[in-house]
């Protein structure tokens, strides 16, 4: 967890691949913890191929039969179908957008939501932002995707930054 702390949480993305890689962890995690995703993060590009949409997008019944089986990630039927569904959701907003980076991030105005939370209680587990993304991925198709997955999305992306004023990160991204 410090290492992704350090490294990753709350660095802007724009990458159209890193954002879908995120989207899909964040909804294998909801309702357990970040920490049980991390360990499989390296796990689900395995089985995911590599978190290529356009693959993911491809994936018939042969391929949900083998992630159900498959011990290194977690083996939700409605977490599995839903990233398939979501591959293809994504596939068809870059179609209409040109990128996901450019859909995703209009948001938050284009640009990274700086917050000055001096304590973790301060910091909200959905914004007006997160319910309007949650709303328009939904209706695009996208499943596990609620706000609080998609305020999530947003933090671990750098869509907003809320590391702590005091966390030697919060100035860095």
């Amino acid at each position: 967890m410090t290492a992704y702390h350090d490294r990753e949480w709350g660095v802007p993305q724009h990458d159209d691949r890193r954002l879908f890689e995120f989207l899909l962890l964040e909804g294998a995690q909801a309702g357990l913890s970040w920490l049980t995703v991390l360990r499989k993060r390296e796990n689900y590009r395995a089985a995911f191929d590599g978190f290529d949409p356009e693959r993911i997008a491809r994936y018939g019944a042969k391929d949900l039969r083998r992630l159900l089986a498959d011990v290194g990630i977690i083996r939700n039927r409605l977490k599995i179908t839903a990233a398939i569904r979501n591959a293809r959701a994504f596939l068809a907003v870059q179609k209409e957008v040109g990128t996901f980076d450019e859909y995703m991030w209009r948001f938050v105005g284009n640009r990274p939501k700086t917050n000055r939370w001096r304590r973790m209680s301060q910091i909200p587990a959905r914004t007006k932002e997160s319910d309007a993304m949650s709303v328009d991925l939904r209706s695009r198709g996208f499943s596990f995707v609620g706000s609080t997955i998609c305020y999530a999305h947003m933090q671990a992306v750098g869509m907003v930054n809320d590391h702590l004023v005091h966390c030697f990160r919060h100035d860095e991204v």
